[in-house]
């Protein structure tokens, strides 16, 4: 009985499993930022490749 509950006990205490959840947090995070950053330049610059093509001469 004494085993089990010092078990119990050290997976209580293991934090390694909250810490893979807070570094998965932290990727999604990064990742929404990235998307974000590209969802507002990818439309500037599609813009100003158009800007472009329609100046040269065919």
């Amino acid at each position: 009985m004494k085993e089990m509950l010092a078990q119990v006990m050290t997976f209580v205490k293991d934090e390694e499993g909250a810490t893979a959840v807070e570094y998965g947090i932290m990727v999604a995070a990064i990742a929404a930022v990235i998307i974000a950053v590209v969802v507002s330049i990818g439309g500037k610059i599609n813009t100003a490749f158009n800007k472009v093509d329609a100046n040269i001469p065919t």
